[in-house]
C-alpha cells in the first residue's frame, strides 16, 4: 500500500483519545451544517463529541477511501476550547465548533500544504490562507486536509482524477471498485471522483463539509461525482491569497457540502468581513451582503416566477463549429431524460423557461467568435503548436506558481516551477511523475516577458467569448436570472468568465466507459446533478433558485456502503 503523508491521520496513529457520541445519540452521518448548528445550540453534541465521531469514521473507511491527507493533531483541542467558548456565551459566529475540510492546495499553518506533490512533502506554510482566518473567525474548527490531483491537476494530462504521488488514489464512495481494464489497471477507480478537488470525504461524513478550488471544474465535476453541493462563486467574492495556484486569472476557491444551505453558511463565512484582501486585489468586485448571511436567500418560492434560460447549442443538443465536420457536444439519451425531469420541475414550481436561450458565441459563423473552437491549450498544444487555443492557463502556471513560491521565501521547497520539474525528474522512485509532468514542462517553456502579448490576447479573447458574447449576452437577450447547464458541463464557459455556478444533486446516468467495462462488471450508475448559471456576482440569487430546487426535488442520497 502507498505510505501515507507525514502526520495522516487515523486517530490511532495521533494517539489521540476517543469518546463516545452524545447520549441521546446524535449522529454525524450526513448531517448537515444547519443540523449541526441546531444540535450544538441545543446541547445535543459537544464540539468535541463531533471531531471523536468524525475521527472514528475516518479510523473505519479511510483505507477503503483514499479521501484524507492530514488532520490537525490539535482538532480536540481547538473542539474542547471552543466548547468553553459556547459554554460561557460566546459565539465565534455561524460555524462556531464545527469541524471543515480544506483542499490540500490551501495554506494552513498547523497542518502541511503539500498539493500532494512528493516536493512538497511534510511543508508547513509560514502562513495561513485567507479564507482560513476567515474560517476560524467564523469558529470553524479547521479539521483536516482533503486529497486532489497533484497540484489541482496541473502536472500531467494522464493523472487520474484525486491521484497524487503522496497518497495515491482517491476513491468514489458511491463505487468504490478498481478499474478491470487492461491499461487502466493500475489502481484508479472505476467511477471518476472528479476533478482536482475530493468531495469524498465529505460524501461519507469524515467532516461537516469541505473547501475546494476551481480553475477548470475542478470543484462541480467532483461535487457532481460524489452526489454534493459545489458553489462555485464570482472571481474576486473570495481571496485566493494563501492557495497553491494554476493562474489568479481563473483560480477561485468555494464550498463542497450536502446541502445547499450548508453551502451557503460556509460561503458567508468565507468571505473577508471587508469584502476586500490587500493580497489579492480581485476581491472587492462583488459587494458582501448584509453580515455576510447568505442564508437570507434560501428561499423555498425562489423559483415562482424566475426566468431561467435552457443554451440548447451545445449543452443539449450537439453542434458543428464552423470549419469542422464533427458535432460537439448533446446530451444522451439516459442524460436527456434526467435534463427533461429537471425542466419540467422548474415548471411545475412557477419559473418561466426561456428555450432555447442562445449563446452567441456557441453558434458564431466566424471562427474567431466562436468559444467552442478556442479551448485551453494543453499537453500537445507545445509552443508553435498553440495558435487556436488559450494559453491562460499555461502562462498563469508559470507566472503565478512562481510568485506563490517567492511568498514562501526561505520555507519554500522549490525555488522555482523549473526547480519542480528538476526535483520530480529526479526521483522517479518516489512515483513523482508517474504519469509524467507534461503540463508542467509546457507551462515551463512560457517567458512570462516575451509571451506577455499573446497571454493578454487570448485573455482578452476568454473574456469577450464567456462574459460579453456568451453569459451575459444569454442572460440579458432573454432577461433571466440564470442558466440551466446539465451537469458541470458549463465549467470552460463560466470558469474562463469568472462567473458563479452552483450545483445541485439530482439525477444518475449509466456509468459509461471506453472500452467498455468486462462483461459481468455491473458498476453503479453516475451522478447527474444540474447547474445553474449566472452572470458576476449573483450568488444570491443562484442560492435561493438552487435552494428552492432542491427542496422540491430532495435527490440527494448518501453512500450506501459506508453507514
Amino acid at each position: 500500500m502507498r505510505r501515507l503523508l507525514l502526520g495522516f491521520s487515523l486517530a490511532v496513529a495521533f494517539g489521540m483519545p476517543l469518546v463516545h457520541a452524545a447520549d441521546n445519540g446524535f449522529s454525524v452521518v450526513d448531517a448537515s451544517i444547519p443540523e449541526i448548528q441546531e444540535a450544538l445550540a441545543e446541547g445535543r453534541v459537544s464540539s468535541r463529541q463531533l471531531v471523536d465521531q468524525y475521527l472514528q469514521r475516518i479510523a473505519r473507511y479511510e483505507l477503503q477511501l483514499g479521501a484524507t491527507l492530514a488532520v490537525n493533531q490539535q482538532a480536540q483541542a481547538i473542539a474542547e476550547r471552543l466548547d468553553e467558548e459556547r459554554k460561557a456565551g460566546r459565539l465565534r459566529g455561524p460555524l462556531h465548533g464545527i469541524p471543515i475540510a480544506l483542499k490540500d492546495n490551501i495554506h494552513t499553518t498547523d497542518m502541511p500544504t503539500t498539493g500532494g506533490a512528493v516536493a512538497f512533502e511534510g511543508y508547513v506554510p509560514p502562513y495561513a490562507a485567507t479564507i482560513v482566518n476567515n474560517l476560524e473567525e467564523a469558529g470553524a474548527i479547521i479539521f483536516a486536509k482533503t486529497t486532489l490531483t497533484e497540484l489541482a491537476n496541473w502536472v500531467a494530462t494522464g493523472m487520474p482524477d484525486n491521484y497524487n504521488a503522496l497518497r495515491g488514489y482517491g476513491m468514489n464512495p458511491y463505487e468504490p471498485r478498481r478499474d478491470p481494464r487492461d491499461g487502466f489497471n493500475d489502481g484508479r477507480p472505476v467511477m471518476s471522483t472528479g476533478g482536482s478537488s475530493s468531495g469524498i470525504g465529505t460524501a461519507v461524513s469524515f467532516w461537516a463539509g469541505s473547501i475546494g478550488t476551481q480553475t477548470s471544474g475542478s470543484l462541480l465535476i467532483p461535487s457532481n461525482n460524489t452526489r454534493l453541493v459545489g458553489l462555485d462563486p464570482t472571481l474576486g467574492r473570495l481571496s485566493r491569497h494563501g492557495i497553491i495556484p494554476i493562474t489568479m486569472d481563473q483560480d477561485s476557491a468555494g464550498p463542497m457540502t450536502r446541502t445547499v444551505a450548508g453551502a451557503a453558511v460556509l460561503l458567508g463565512a468565507m468571505e473577508s468581513p471587508a469584502g476586500a484582501d490587500p493580497n489579492d486585489p480581485a476581491v472587492g468586485v462583488c459587494e458582501p451582503p448584509p453580515g455576510r448571511d447568505y442564508t437570507a436567500f434560501l428561499d423555498a418560492g425562489a423559483l415562482d416566477g424566475a426566468r431561467i434560460g435552457i443554451p440548447r447549442a451545445y449543452y443539449y443538443e450537439p453542434v458543428t463549429p464552423p470549419g469542422e465536420e464533427a458535432a460537439r457536444g448533446g446530451l444522451s439519451k439516459d442524460a436527456r431524460v434526467v435534463m427533461d425531469e429537471a425542466i419540467a420541475v422548474l415548471r411545475e414550481h412557477g419559473a418561466v423557461i426561456v428555450d432555447p436561450a442562445v449563446i452567441p458565441s456557441h453558434v458564431a459563423d466566424d471562427p474567431d467568435d466562436n468559444q467552442l473552437l478556442f479551448g485551453n491549450c494543453y499537453d500537445t498544444q507545445v509552443r508553435g503548436q498553440d495558435r487556436n487555443c488559450s494559453v491562460v492557463m499555461k502562462y498563469g502556471m508559470k507566472r503565478d506558481f512562481n510568485a506563490w513560491l517567492q511568498s514562501l521565501g526561505d520555507t519554500a521547497p522549490v525555488p522555482s516551477l523549473t526547480a519542480l520539474r528538476a526535483f520530480n525528474t529526479a526521483h522517479p522512485q518516489r512515483d513523482a511523475i508517474r504519469y509524467g509532468q507534461q503540463e508542467l514542462d509546457f507551462s515551463d517553456e512560457m517567458d512570462v516577458a516575451r509571451d506577455r502579448a499573446r497571454y493578454e490576447a487570448d485573455r482578452a479573447r476568454d473574456l469577450r467569448l464567456t462574459r460579453t458574447e456568451g453569459i451575459d449576452a444569454a442572460l440579458q437577450a432573454n432577461r433571466l436570472d440564470a442558466l440551466l447547464i446539465p451537469s458541470w458541463a458549463g465549467e470552460q464557459l463560466a470558469d474562463k468568465a469568472g462567473y458563479p455556478q452552483i450545483i445541485v444533486p439530482f439525477g444518475s446516468v449509466p456509468l459509461s466507459t471506453t472500452p467498455p467495462l468486462p462483461e459481468g462488471f455491473e458498476a453503479a450508475p453516475m451522478a447527474f446533478g444540474v447547474a445553474f448559471m449566472g452572470t458576476a456576482c449573483s450568488e444570491p440569487t443562484l442560492l435561493g433558485l438552487a435552494y428552492a430546487f432542491e427542496q422540491a426535488t430532495l435527490r440527494r442520497e448518501p453512500p450506501a456502503r459506508f453507514p
